[in-house]
């Protein structure tokens, strides 16, 4: 498969500010997925999107394609993500150049243990699927059989929508939630279904020792603190 990675790394950052090329533990933030995206034996290009000048040095020295400056309209604080890998992929289009899929690497979730990328990319292709999801399990107190939402009438019934609640943590079945590491999707799902997942989701469950998803200071000192202590 011919597959293109796509980061976005937009200079504004309310949460964290410039936190994009903040250095983490002596690294700017997007050095560790830009980093994890060319190591890996899958991935055919590698595109940084962004409208920050800075963030354009940093990622050419690191050895990443910046084709283009980012659009005003689409780094704004409220820009959804699915536009800009679009936008992406319109601008290769243009130059006859085409990918089977793109794996989105977010800046913000920058720990990936070395051949997880790849794995994830195995099992995408394997399975087939519109998209692959990196994912962790769900607390079992937070599962969805044992949550619970109230009805029009303020009554509160069980969110899976069962009539009696599951009486056993060892009988829940198994619920994952996204943890932002890696996105994998068919490049026609993402132009035609304008979709990051389309009907069908392949996932990999993350490791939790290595999950962190900056989006305030405290996430940041977390992620200082993890860097000292993972090896990637």
């Amino acid at each position: 498969m011919n597959i293109l990675a796509v980061i976005p790394a937009r200079g504004g950052s309310k949460g964290v500010p410039g936190k994009n090329k903040k250095l983490l533990d002596g690294k700017p933030l997007i050095q560790y997925s830009i980093d994890a995206a060319l190591q890996s034996k899958y991935i055919s290009e590698v595109v940084v999107t962004t409208d920050d000048a800075e963030i354009i040095a940093i990622a050419k020295s690191l050895g990443a394609n910046v084709p283009f400056v980012r659009p005003e309209h689409l780094a704004e604080d409220t820009t959804p993500t699915l536009p800009v890998i679009q936008h992406v992929v319109s601008h290769f289009e243009t130059q006859g150049k085409h990918f089977d899929a793109i794996c989105l690497l977010q800046p913000t979730s920058p720990f990936r243990p070395k051949g997880f990328l790849d794995k994830a990319l195995e099992t995408f292709h394997e399975k087939g699927t519109d998209s692959l999801v990196s994912v962790l399990e769900v607390p079992h107190q937070y599962n969805p059989h044992w949550t619970f939402e109230p009805n029009e009438n303020g009554v509160l019934q069980i969110s899976t929508g069962e009539q009696n609640i599951i009486p056993r943590r060892q009988e829940l079945p198994k619920a994952y939630h996204r943890d932002g590491s890696i996105y994998i999707t068919k490049t026609n799902v993402l132009m035609h279904e304008n979709s990051l997942y389309g009907n069908s989701v392949a996932y990999i469950v993350s490791d939790e020792k290595f999950y962190v998803n900056i989006d305030t200071i405290e996430d940041w000192e977390k992620a200082t603190e993890l860097a000292k202590t993972i090896t990637l």
